[in-house]
């Protein structure tokens, strides 16, 4: 029997042994969780467009379905994007939801100290409003990128990215949704960008401190971002 094809069980083996680690999740968690923070950031980057009026907001929609012609077709790269950002939210949401379930197998019986109190109080903030994350991240996608939901029959318009998000946030109920989820990313964004680092190795007791304000400040920029834009639409700053 060959060398390659002995080894290449182990390798197979040794990846498996690391996804049901604690620490390999973890690990999975942070790197899927990376990739969607750099999403997030061009997310709200072409969000605030709406700022600098309809026809760039229009520009950037039609840039990011012809990107990559004409070696890739017509929201090719666009889809390839989508794919890869739906991997690392199902390997992200996986992986936390196996983790709690670790955990609670680990140590069925909670500690009475303030301190565990607290930790376990993180970690419910963090479930709840990851369900939440969820649950508005598929009605962002029936909202926005599909408009089958929150518009009268014929307002939503492909690629009048502007027009439709300015019908989409004058209905308030869904504005508050938004900014309501948003607090939600805060929280979410707050805690990963933290945690995430430290998972990786590269917290130490020096620059801590550090990584907690500059995780905060990060997540704060981005979630008043996004919420800038349904807020200035319900306001009236603009039409």
């Amino acid at each position: 029997m060959s060398e390659t094809a002995i080894s290449q069980p182990v390798a197979t083996n040794r990846f498996c042994l690391l996804w049901n680690s604690m620490i390999g999740k973890k690990v999975v968690m942070a790197v899927t969780g990376a990739v969607l923070v750099l999403f997030l950031f061009a997310h709200v980057a072409g969000n605030l467009k709406i700022f600098v009026g309809a026809d760039q907001m229009n520009a950037y929609a039609r840039f990011l379905r012809e990107v990559g012609q004409p070696e890739f077709e017509y929201g090719q790269v666009l889809w390839i994007v989508r794919f890869v950002l739906l991997a690392c939210a199902l390997l992200h949401i996986t992986a936390a939801y196996q983790l709690t379930m670790m955990n609670r197998r680990a140590r069925p019986v909670n500690y009475a100290s303030k301190k565990d109190v607290e930790t376990t109080w993180a970690a419910r903030t963090m479930r709840i409003g990851g369900v939440l994350l969820l649950v508005f991240i598929v009605f962002h996608l029936l909202h926005f990128t599909l408009g089958v939901v929150g518009f009268a029959p014929g307002q939503f318009v492909h690629l009048a990215a502007y027009q439709n998000v300015i019908a989409g946030f004058s209905v308030v109920p869904v504005s508050l949704f938004y900014i309501l989820a948003m607090g939600a990313l805060f929280l979410h964004l707050d805690h990963g960008l933290w945690s995430g680092p430290q998972t990786l190795g590269w917290s130490t007791a020096q620059n801590q401190k550090g990584l907690r304000f500059v995780s905060r400040i990060i997540a704060a920029a981005v979630s008043l971002g996004f919420i800038l834009v349904p807020l200035a639409v319900v306001a009236g700053w603009v039409r």
